[in-house]
C-alpha cells in the first residue's frame, strides 16, 4: 500500500474510532503516537532483516518470524548492539507493533505489554525521552472501565495493521503524517494555533525563506516557535540538498514539541540533524552555544500573546538595540519577532507571520519599527487574505527580514484577495502561492498589487507601514455620461406613465359588490391621476 490515498483512508480510519470519545485535539495524541509507534518498529524489523539477510523482507510477519529466531541464537547480543548503532533503540521481539498485532487479533492484547515498547524506546536514548509521555493507555477518555480502555486501543492498533510502512516511501509517509495534523488543525479550531501553520502560508514563508538558498549543502533551519515542526520540514520542498538540513526548534507546549519529534522522524530527518528542545523562547534565549546563527529562519508565533516585559531584557541582546525599547507586555510579536531575526545570518532570509497591528502600532512598537526600516532590515511585507488560520479569524502579514542591506526600500504586496472560499476556511492555491512569489522576486511597482516604497515614502508616512498607505487597491468610479443619463430618465419617466395609464384602464372596468369599496378604490385610482 503504497499509494499515498489508501494510506491516508487508513489512517483516517483510525482517527474514526476515537472520534465521538474524545474531541480531536486530545484524539489527535493517541493516533499520531500510534502511527509513529509503528513506523518505529516497522522500520525496526526491515533494518533487522537486512542485517541477517542482506535485503528487505518480503512481508513484516517474515521480518518478525527472522527476529524471533535469531534472538533465540547465540548471535542475539551482537544483533542488539549492531542495530543500536544505526536505529539508536531496541525492542524485544514482543514489543513489535506485528507481535502485539497478533495479541489483538488473538484477543489476548495486553496495554501493560504496548506501554513496555513505549518505555523501552523512550529509555534506549535521549533523542526519544517522553515522546509517548501524551499517549496514555489508562485514560478514562477512551471508555470507562479497563475493558473499554484497552477495547479502544486495540482497535485503533487492528485499523493501522493495514499501514504498509516499510514499503511506503518515507516523503509519503512524513506527507501523510502532516496531512492528518492539518485535519486535526482544522476539526480543533482555535486550539490548533499552538501546532499548525495552513499549507498556503506556510509554502510562501519557506518559498520566501529559501530563495537564493536552494542549492546550499549544510543549511541550517531555525524555528524557535515550531509547532509541529512543518514549517521547518517544508523548506525540505526547495533544497536541492534535502538530506543535509539541520533543523533547529523549540517549543513551549510539550505534546506539540513531541508531535514535532515524531514529524521529523516520519520525514525521514536523521537524529544528527535534529536539534529540537521544550521551552519559552523569549524566557531565555536559545541556541546560546555553537550554532546560533541560521541561513533560514521561518516563524509563525501565538499572535499578540503576553510576555513578561520585565526591565532586564533591555540588556539582553536579543532586545537591547532599538531605542531602549522593549514589546508590550500585553503584545508579544516584537518580542519574538527581534529573537528570530537576532538569530538569523548576515547572509540568510527570515519570514515571519504576525498581526497587521504590528505595521502601525505606536508606542515602543513604533520605536522598534523605526529602528528596524533605518537599518534596512525590513526587506517586504505581504498582507494574506482575512480567515487564513484556524486560531483568528484577522488578517495577517508576512515580514520578510534580512541584515545588512545597502538599501532601505520596502516591497508591498497585496495578496488579500488571492483565495478561494473553502468551507470555513479562505485557502491559497497554487496559483496564489506562485503569484506571490512572482511578485516578491519582480520586487517591482504593479498597479493595485504591488509597491516598491523608497525610504523617503517610509519617513514621509512616519514609518506606518500599513499596506494600503501603498497598495492603492480602490477603484475609480466610471465617468457619467450626462446626455445619456438625462435620456435614460426620460424613457423610464415615460414607462412609468404608460404603466399607470394602463392600470388606470383596469381600473375603470371593475365593479363593486359595495360603496365602501367602490370609495376606497376610487380614492386609489386619484393617486395614481397624481403622479
Amino acid at each position: 500500500m503504497s499509494e499515498g490515498k489508501d494510506l491516508l483512508q487508513v489512517l483516517w480510519s483510525g482517527a474514526d474510532v476515537l472520534r465521538g470519545k474524545m474531541d480531536a485535539n486530545e484524539y489527535k495524541t493517541y493516533l499520531l503516537g500510534l502511527v509513529f509507534y509503528k513506523y518505529l518498529s516497522d522500520s525496526y524489523l526491515a533494518k533487522v532483516y537486512d542485517l541477517i539477510e542482506d535485503g528487505a523482507p518480503d512481508s513484516l510477519e517474515e521480518a518478525q518470524r527472522v527476529y524471533e529466531e535469531v534472538m533465540d541464537s547465540e548471535d542475539a547480543e551482537d544483533l542488539l548492539e549492531e542495530i543500536k548503532k544505526s536505529k539508536y533503540y531496541t525492542l524485544d521481539p514482543d514489543m513489535t507493533y506485528v507481535s502485539i498485532l497478533d495479541t489483538v487479533k488473538n484477543n489476548t492484547f495486553n496495554r501493560e505489554k504496548l506501554q513496555a515498547a513505549f518505555n523501552r524506546i523512550e529509555e534506549s536514548d535521549e533523542l526519544f525521552n517522553g515522546l509517548f509521555a501524551d499517549v496514555d493507555l489508562y485514560s478514562n477518555r477512551l471508555g470507562t472501565g479497563d475493558q473499554k480502555q484497552s477495547a479502544t486501543i486495540a482497535e485503533v492498533i487492528r485499523v493501522l495493521g493495514d499501514v504498509d510502512i516499510i514499503h511506503t516511501e518515507g516523503d509519503v509517509l512524513g506527507n501523510a503524517y502532516e496531512y492528518l495534523i492539518g485535519q486535526f488543525a482544522s476539526e480543533t479550531g482555535k486550539k490548533a494555533g499552538e501546532f499548525y501553520t495552513p499549507h498556503g502560508p506556510a509554502q510562501i514563508l519557506c518559498r520566501i525563506a529559501m530563495s537564493g538558498q536552494e542549492g546550499k549543502k549544510g543549511l541550517q533551519v531555525y524555528d524557535p516557535c515550531m509547532g509541529s515542526g512543518s514549517l521547518m520540514l517544508s523548506c525540505r520542498n526547495y533544497s536541492k540538498e534535502p538530506d543535509y538540513i539541520k533543523y533547529y526548534g523549540q517549543e513551549l507546549m510539550p505534546s506539540t514539541y513531541n508531535l514535532a519529534r515524531m514529524n521529523m522522524f516520519l520525514h525521514g530527518v536523521l537524529p544528527e540533524n535534529q536539534h529540537l528542545r521544550n521551552a519559552d523562547t523569549l524566557d531565555a534565549d536559545w541556541p546560546t552555544d555553537e550554532e546560533t546563527e541560521f541561513d533560514v529562519v521561518t516563524m509563525n508565533p501565538p499572535y499578540s500573546a503576553k510576555w513578561s516585559a520585565a526591565e532586564g531584557f533591555k540588556q539582553d541582546e536579543r532586545f537591547m538595540d532599538y531605542g531602549g525599547k522593549l514589546a508590550p507586555k500585553s503584545k508579544a510579536d516584537y518580542a519574538f519577532l527581534l529573537h528570530g531575526f537576532y538569530h538569523l545570518k548576515h547572509t540568510g532570509t527570515m519570514a515571519i507571520v504576525l498581526p497587521h497591528g504590528v505595521l502601525f502600532r505606536g508606542a515602543a512598537e513604533k520605536t522598534i519599527r523605526e529602528t528596524l526600516l533605518n537599518n534596512g532590515s525590513i526587506y517586504a511585507v505581504i498582507g494574506l487574505p482575512s480567515n487564513m488560520f484556524y486560531n483568528t479569524s484577522i488578517p495577517t502579514c508576512i515580514i520578510v527580514l534580512k541584515k545588512h542591506r545597502e538599501r532601505r526600500d520596502v516591497l508591498f504586496i497585496d495578496a488579500s484577495k488571492l483565495y478561494e472560499k473553502e468551507k470555513k476556511q479562505n485557502i491559497m492555491r497554487e496559483e496564489h502561492i506562485d503569484r506571490v512569489l512572482e511578485l516578491y522576486i519582480d520586487r517591482k511597482i504593479v498597479d493595485k498589487v504591488a509597491y516598491l516604497a523608497s525610504f523617503d515614502d517610509i519617513k514621509e508616512n512616519d514609518y506606518n507601514l500599513n499596506i494600503p498607505r501603498y497598495v492603492d487597491t480602490s477603484e475609480e468610479e466610471p465617468e457619467v455620461d450626462i446626455r445619456q443619463l438625462s435620456a435614460s430618465i426620460k424613457e423610464t419617466d415615460r414607462e412609468i406613465k404608460a404603466g399607470n395609464a394602463k392600470l388606470l384602464e383596469m381600473f375603470g372596468e371593475l365593479t363593486f359588490a359595495d360603496p365602501e369599496t367602490k370609495e376606497a378604490v376610487e380614492e386609489l385610482i386619484n393617486v395614481f391621476r397624481e403622479v
